[in-house]
């Protein structure tokens, strides 16, 4: 652990001259290096997974690796790791073997001295005050052990894994990923079932129409009991195509937003087969993206409660304010809830729009699920 202090070393004393940025660089990917060992020690031997950092891009040029590796916050990290963990090493080693060492000593000094001077002593409190001395802090040396194990833990959670910018980029790479998937297939039954569905009422309709016409004949004369009912299936087949329309569309933009979330939340709980309480407090507008993303959530939540929890009653609240929206959905069910299959993906796609999901269901209920989302996106 030595040798990148002792090149950063070198690199700070000639850091007035270009000849100093090699060095700082080496060092820093030195640090580099000795913050991954670190990572898999403190995993190994004390159970704390730190997840890996991202690798820097490798452009090409030395001028442009090198300014890459200095601009590279998990390099300076791992340095501020190693600087700190070299007094924690420290204590440590007193803790593991120097202080069981001194207890040993305090406790057998009694006897040590009588081996060391001959003869009688004039002075035997000090030997019955060191094995008092001695016992307790034998017994401190397991909790100072773990407290330094956990001081160790929480470094290297905090310093040797991504940065909170990485790990936040990587989060809305992953929610993007989910999101563009959901949409795919999402498009795909949609196209699906436009082609099924809606394409083949639009060709009903249109045989309709020309059956229609054909009953218009200049030759025969008209024969309106049949145009009559030709008509009257061409209207029903509009009607049928026109509802199936909206179907598909509201899931894309439900039509219920139109009149604004707080509208749309209280017409959910409203068709919700289970009573549902509302509790609304949006001072603020979400943004429509948001506002799409909790009508969305609620109608999942509200949902999952009538077919899953068995619960007799519900409580929706949502409330906006100080740049964040919150919506609570709490029922009364048994409990003991969890992350499942639907509340992952619904939390997938809030982490999209920055949101996250939190469940909060003790066995024997109740059971609370809250999203909270910005309601501006940047």
């Amino acid at each position: 652990m030595r040798s990148p202090f002792a090149v950063l070393y070198a690199g700070t004393l000639l850091s007035l001259t270009v000849l100093g940025l090699p060095f700082v660089v080496a060092g820093l990917l030195g640090a580099r290096g000795l913050g991954t060992l670190h990572r898999r020690l403190v995993g190994r031997l004390l159970g704390e997974y730190v997840e890996a950092p991202g690798k820097p891009p490798l452009p090409a040029g030395l001028i442009a690796r090198g300014r890459v590796v200095l601009t590279d916050p998990v390099g300076w990290r791992a340095l501020f790791y190693l600087v700190l963990r070299l007094p924690l090493g420290v204590l440590g080693f007193a803790a593991a073997v120097a202080l069981p060492l001194g207890c040993g000593w305090l406790i057998g000094f009694p006897l040590w001295i009588r081996l060391i001077q001959a003869g009688p002593r004039p002075d035997v409190r000090l030997d019955a005050a060191s094995p008092a001395l001695g016992l307790p802090l034998l017994c401190a040396v397991p909790v100072a052990i773990r407290s330094l194990s956990a001081a160790n833990r929480h470094l290297a959670r905090l310093l040797l894994g991504p940065a909170r910018t990485q790990r936040r980029v990587r989060d809305l790479e992953a929610a993007r990923a989910t999101l563009l998937a959901d949409n795919t297939d999402r498009f795909r039954r949609l196209e699906r079932d436009l082609h099924d569905g809606t394409q083949a009422r639009l060709v009903a309709l249109a045989i309709t129409l020309s059956l229609a016409e054909d009953t218009l004949s200049p030759t025969a004369g008209p024969d309106l009991p049949r145009l009559r009912a030709l008509v009257d299936r061409a209207r029903t087949q509009t009607d049928d195509t026109v509802a199936e329309l909206r179907r598909l569309t509201r899931g894309i933009h439900p039509v219920a937003l139109d009149g604004g979330l707080d509208e749309a939340l209280t017409g959910l709980a409203a068709t919700s087969p289970v009573p549902v309480g509302v509790h609304r407090d949006l001072c603020e507008r979400p943004h429509p993206v948001v506002a799409r993303a909790v009508y969305f959530c609620a109608a999942e939540l509200l949902t999952n409660i009538a077919k899953h929890s068995g619960t007799r009653s519900a409580e929706l609240t949502a409330r906006a304010a100080d740049g964040r929206i919150r919506l609570t959905v709490r029922d009364d069910d048994r409990g003991d809830a969890a992350l499942g299959t639907g509340l992952t993906g619904l939390a997938e796609r809030l982490a999209a729009v920055a949101g996250i999901l939190r469940v909060d269901s003790p066995p024997g209920g109740p059971t609370v699920v809250t999203a909270e989302l910005p309601t501006r996106l940047c």
